[in-house]
């Protein structure tokens, strides 16, 4: 991290803000390298050991990447007044991993009624370049609909299937996995290189099948971890980080 104000440290690390940080400083809270240090300006680095109340403060990463196994009845936003976020999500389960004062958001969205996987961080630039049609990041969706999928339907997708009359989709993949003439339903696996609103469920309502599950399996080489409970996020390892990378290059 380089060096860092000490108070500027304990603000990001401690999740307070900087008053609070510099009030604990007065009080004698903090030992660095077994020293007590009152100043806040005093410069820190990741090799300190910094004590805030006998309780050692982790180093500060530049920034922060969290797979999130969404649930259904969830909003991919920071804040809203009405239904919780993916946000509210991530922050019930702060102990496992320090947010502190970082920013974060969703990278892209899932709907409320849709499950999977959801990236969040605060690393704008990423972000940005995974979203970005011109980077060709697939995502990956599988789904339960109402219907059988007509034959045409992968020819379809393939050749950028029109919704509506509002625009035309860019060219996707469509996988049959299972077809059940006796429930009416099929089962399916989408692959996107955009994510328009509600995309996957007006282009299966394009051939004449309605969504009634969906979930996202992947974005890039990002996989949805299966040992991660709905519900429940981690932090990404430096081999999916670094693979999440080099999509965007």
């Amino acid at each position: 991290m380089g060096t860092k104000r000490l108070d500027k440290f304990l603000s990001e690390t401690a999740n307070v803000t900087r008053k609070e940080a510099k009030v604990l400083l007065s009080k004698g809270k903090v030992f660095v390298n077994g020293e007590l240090c009152k100043n806040g300006d005093s410069k820190v680095s990741e090799t300190d050991e910094i004590l805030l109340d006998g309780k050692k403060l982790g180093a500060i990463e530049e920034f922060l990447y969290l797979m999130l196994h969404k649930q259904a009845g969830v909003v991919s936003a920071t804040e809203d007044k009405k239904d919780k976020t993916v946000l509210d999500v991530v922050r019930e389960q702060e102990g496992e991993f320090h947010i502190g004062k970082r920013e974060l958001f969703p990278v892209g969205r899932l709907d409320k009624d849709t499950e999977g996987l959801l990236l969040l961080t605060d690393d704008g630039e990423l972000a940005h370049r995974l979203l970005s049609p011109k980077r060709h990041v697939d995502k990956i969706y599988y789904a339960k609909v109402s219907g059988i999928v007509p034959e045409d339907a992968v020819e379809r997708f393939a050749n950028g299937i029109s919704v509506g009359k509002e625009y035309e989709a860019m060219p996707a993949k469509l996988e049959i996995l299972n077809i059940s003439l006796q429930e009416n339903t099929s089962e399916v696996q989408i692959t996107l290189r955009e994510g328009k609103f509600h995309q996957v469920k007006r282009m299966c309502h394009e051939i004449g099948c309605e969504v009634t599950y969906l979930k996202r399996l992947s974005m890039g080489s990002l996989q949805l971890d299966n040992n991660l409970p709905i519900g429940k996020c981690r932090k990404l390892t430096e081999e999916e980080i670094q693979k999440l990378k080099e999509d965007i290059r």
